[in-house]
């Protein structure tokens, strides 16, 4: 493909989505995320788009909000190892709250094997996911059907959050910035998400790599009151993303990071494969870029064994 054939049609993905990321871009039109990058890169210099943390988005700053059927095939790797670090986060017998999304849905079936769960929520698409589960009771508010992201929102859905109490709630958004918190686009959904921040003990926050440094116009989590974000591996060479994550931390949200592709065996329907999490606190003072800082705390996982090998011997051939 030439390179004004895959500008064009980053362009058009960029335009239908409102926000794609670098690996979603690289494997559409099959090519590496460097020369991806170095498309995005002109097409901004051309002000035909803006670059963000791991993807780009339209310009003007703040992104719109994409349907559901665009979102759903968006980074759903991540997504699902996100899900499944969240679902072991989820005890037997708990009462939560798990707002709209499609990370959320992934969730939703995940907890599907949890017993005696109580799950209260204003989004079809995670009831629906556990409508045939055992022992796991569904509460559903009442509200206006959103039809975009299927959800119930409105003032029934927010009459109906009133006097609730929850050990946790599990929320997605469409960016996340340590200056603002999560935010979404739409100002009905962000109205109830934030009746349903209310309404929990602690709040966790799922949001791939792409959402973080992106800036959208409704504040639905404060940074403050972030207890969790549970997020995917960023790229190696991502040190944006990796400055958001610290900066994070150092406001004290405790942040777990999943692998950045679904383990083998990992399923829609159960917990199968799930990777081991890394979490915060991160000291700050660190050596190397902040995603080498993280690496560093733990937070992302060390090369494997076999890619130790291969960087040890390039290294004595070096010397």
């Amino acid at each position: 493909m030439f390179a004004a054939e895959r500008r064009q049609l980053i362009l058009e993905m960029v335009r239908a989505n409102g926000a794609v990321s670098l690996r979603e871009l690289a494997r559409v039109v099959q090519t590496s995320e460097v020369t991806v990058r170095r498309d995005v890169r002109a097409l901004e210099a051309e002000g035909l788009l803006d670059r963000r943390h791991g993807g780009a988005v339209l310009p003007g700053g703040f992104t719109r909000e994409s349907g559901f059927p665009q979102k759903s095939h968006l980074a759903t790797a991540e997504k699902t190892a996100i899900a499944d670090v969240a679902a072991s986060l989820v005890e037997e017998g708990e009462a939560i709250v798990v707002g709209a999304g499609t990370t959320t849905q992934e969730l939703a079936r995940r907890l599907a094997r949890v017993p005696g769960l109580t799950v209260v929520t204003n989004s079809l698409l995670v009831a629906q996911a556990l409508a045939h589960a055992n022992r796991v009771e569904v509460v559903m508010t009442g509200g206006t059907l959103r039809g975009s992201n299927y959800a119930l929102v409105g003032s029934g859905a927010e009459q109906s959050l009133q006097g609730l109490r929850v050990s946790r709630a599990f929320l997605s958004g469409s960016g996340l910035t340590a200056e603002r918190g999560l935010s979404t686009s739409n100002m009905l959904s962000a109205s109830v998400d934030r009746a349903l921040v209310q309404a929990a003990a602690e709040v966790v926050v799922l949001a791939d790599h792409t959402k973080l440094g992106t800036d959208t116009m409704f504040q639905t989590v404060p940074t403050d009151v972030m207890t969790r974000l549970v997020t995917d591996e960023p790229p190696p060479h991502d040190d944006r993303a990796g400055t958001e994550l610290q900066a994070l931390a150092d406001q004290g949200v405790q942040i777990t990071v999943a692998g950045g592709a679904a383990s083998p065996g990992a399923t829609g329907d159960g917990m199968a494969g799930r990777r081991p999490r890394r979490e915060s606190p991160l000291p700050v003072q660190r050596r190397g870029g902040p995603t080498a800082q993280l690496r560093s705390a733990g937070m992302i996982p060390d090369p494997q064994p076999g890619e130790r090998e291969r960087a040890r011997v390039a290294d004595m051939r070096r010397r």
